[in-house]
């Protein structure tokens, strides 16, 4: 989250991004392969190793990771502080039991630019880069750099299957999964019957309708 709001500047300035992994779940690092340890993070940086990365955005604000709507922005408000100095990334699993005691399937319109879909779902997560969420993979053939979103959306009618499904989201696998939906595009745009929270890489910074577009080498990192 605090790298994301750095992402429009970057873009503006032309800067380079160098990495200290200090954060929570530290995804973007593991993404890139920046090791945890500082030190040799700092090797990296130190050596002038660069990889020219996408930036997305929904509605203007930039993400590096994933923006979602449903499960995850409800995580995002139960993830407190507290649980996150607390527990660091184990937080997550706190939280995420409290939100699935609580979910409710919400209808949705997605259009990726040629069709449009309506769909009952507990989660729409649009991915940029690899992981999210303490190391989920938004998909098996994710990359950073390839010029495109991973779309999925979790079409449950129960949502304690989710407990089952929890290595292929590890994985990236989870689309084999006759209720996950996926899709890949450039551009996608989501709407809702009311305005939903949309959760951008751990940060609740817009509200549905959401229209998501890439920025294909966007950021030096």
């Amino acid at each position: 989250g605090t790298l994301s709001r750095a992402g429009g500047v970057l873009v503006r300035k032309g800067l380079p991004l160098a990495i200290l992994p200090c954060g929570t779940a530290n995804d973007l690092a593991r993404t890139l392969a920046i090791p945890e340890d500082l030190v040799a993070a700092a090797g990296v940086i130190l050596a002038g190793h660069r990889r020219r990365i996408d930036l997305g955005t929904v509605n203007g604000h930039p993400f590096f990771n994933v923006a979602s709507i449903g499960l995850s922005a409800e995580l995002s408000r139960a993830l407190t502080s507290d649980i996150k100095r607390r527990w660091g990334r184990f937080g997550y699993a706190i939280a995420g039991a409290r939100v699935l005691a609580r979910a409710r399937p919400f209808r949705a319109r997605i259009t990726d630019g040629e069709s449009t879909v309506v769909v009952r779902t507990l989660q729409i997560g649009v991915g940029n880069g690899v992981h999210y969420g303490g190391g989920n993979v938004v998909n098996a053939d994710a990359a950073i750099d390839d010029a495109h979103f991973d779309l999925y959306s979790l079409e449950l009618a129960n949502v304690w299957k989710l407990a089952l499904m929890l290595r292929t989201f590890r994985s990236g696998t989870h689309g084999a999964w006759s209720e996950v939906r996926t899709s890949r595009s450039d551009e996608f745009d989501v709407t809702t019957k009311r305005p939903m929270p949309v959760n951008v890489d751990g940060d609740l910074v817009t509200t549905t309708p959401a229209h998501f577009r890439i920025q294909p080498g966007a950021v030096t990192v």
